[in-house]
């Protein structure tokens, strides 16, 4: 196959492999999920913590703060989409509404990715996407990341960002 016929295939497999979610989606529920205590962090979830952070306080912008009710309601969707065997932004609203009652937000995104196998990879993977780098270098104070492999040992992404 010729190089240029590689092109158009990785740019579909970058789009069906991670995704961005922002709060000027419509609401779809205004039912907050259960939050579930989530497990402690793996050390890919604070490489990709701080590697997100290290980009923000290169660009100027302040580092964002880790939340455990963040990190509970990401874990939630992570472990979510792992059942479902699918990368996606179900019941964005739902996490949304969850954060917005128990950890004060008034604005809240979040990246999904899946099939990254190291911090760096994804991390790079969502700066060279406009939104996904716009979330990272967005307008927010707080922000977690949950991270879970399924059985072949596939890896699901959820990062979630508030403002307070």
């Amino acid at each position: 196959m010729k190089p240029t016929m590689y092109l158009p295939m990785m740019a579909l497999m970058a789009l069906l492999t991670f995704s961005c979610s922002t709060d000027n989606m419509p609401d779809e529920s205004a039912n907050a999920i259960t939050l579930q205590n989530a497990p402690a962090a793996k050390n890919i979830e604070i490489e990709i913590s701080e590697l997100i952070n290290a980009h923000r306080i290169n660009l100027g912008l302040s580092p964002l703060n880790n939340l455990n009710v963040i990190k509970s309601v990401a874990y939630s969707h992570t472990d979510y989409m792992v059942t479902v065997n699918d990368v996606n932004h179900d019941n964005f609203f739902q996490r949304k509404e969850s954060l917005i009652q128990n950890a004060s937000a008034t604005k809240v995104s979040e990246n999904v990715a899946y099939a990254f196998n190291s911090a760096e990879s994804v991390v790079n993977a969502w700066i060279n996407s406009d939104g996904h780098r716009a979330n990272i270098e967005g307008d927010f104070s707080d922000f977690d990341i949950s991270a879970e492999q399924d059985d072949e040992g596939r890896w699901y992404y959820t990062n979630i960002f508030i403002k307070r």
